[in-house]
């Protein structure tokens, strides 16, 4: 059985949801993987979001969140695909560039208290598709646009 809302209608009930002050730390992921920029190459990146099939990994320095990397900084990279008989074109540029390099450095971040309607409106106006969640230096967690979708699709 489907309903039909219309647009006034779904705005109530997404406002209505919304209203709700759902903190970020009941959505995100606490088990986030991190790549510490000292320790890892753009390979070893690769290859996590390979194994793992996850889109964004924080880039820390120690304990220190210094920048987050997604696949598509990865895939933006890849023209391999574009010539022939040049396979190993994309594993040359993962060497000769650094995480550093790739990375968006000193990624904006919320608290695990940051309700879920305040990281939608960032997603919505800011074009990111996660944050970190960071308590004082210390990353808890991270939290994609996919969290909140699945968090509004919960509600219906």
């Amino acid at each position: 059985m489907f309903i039909t809302l219309n647009f006034f209608q779904f705005c109530w009930i997404n406002n209505e949801i919304m209203k709700k002050r759902e903190p970020v730390s009941s959505i995100m992921t606490s088990s986030v993987i991190t790549v510490n920029a000292g320790d890892h190459d753009l390979r070893d990146v690769k290859e996590i979001f390979r194994k793992e099939k996850i889109r964004h990994i924080p880039v820390m320095n120690g304990d220190e969140l210094i920048g987050i990397i997604s696949k598509n900084d990865i895939n933006r990279l890849s023209f391999g695909a574009m010539f022939d008989n040049q396979d190993n074109a994309d594993e040359a540029v993962l060497d000769m560039l650094s995480i550093e390099q790739v990375m968006t450095s000193n990624p904006r971040s919320v608290e695990p208290t940051t309700f879920v309607k305040d990281v939608a409106e960032i997603f919505a106006t800011e074009e990111y598709h996660s944050l970190p969640v960071v308590e004082g230096k210390n990353i808890k967690g991270i939290v994609t646009s996919t969290d909140v979708m699945r968090y509004l699709l919960e509600q219906y």
